[in-house]
């Protein structure tokens, strides 16, 4: 999967609706029916396609042993190190 930077405009409907260009859901296997993570950000609003390849990527890690943080300190702790990497870039 290769991100461009190729800026396309959409339209808002009256829900709020918005219809992602086939271009791009074909470049990240959006299908119907395909969950999305929606994220604010300093720039705007993110949607982080919850994919079967996403998915993929990510087994093993809800796998947790006995005493290790739960899945919500992990996702904490991964926000905490984003917002300082961003806030290091940003400066």
């Amino acid at each position: 999967m290769i991100a461009t930077h190729k800026i396309e405009t959409v339209n808002f409907g009256t829900k709020g609706q918005v219809v992602i260009p086939r271009r791009l859901r074909r470049e990240f296997e959006i299908e119907e029916g395909t969950r999305a993570a929606v994220v604010a950000t300093p720039e705007g609003i993110l949607l982080k396609p919850l994919t079967v390849s996403f998915i993929r990527r990510g087994r093993g890690i809800i796998k947790r042993k006995h005493g290790d943080r739960s899945l919500a300190e992990e996702m904490a702790a991964h926000k905490k190190h984003e917002k300082e990497l961003e806030n290091r870039h940003a400066g």
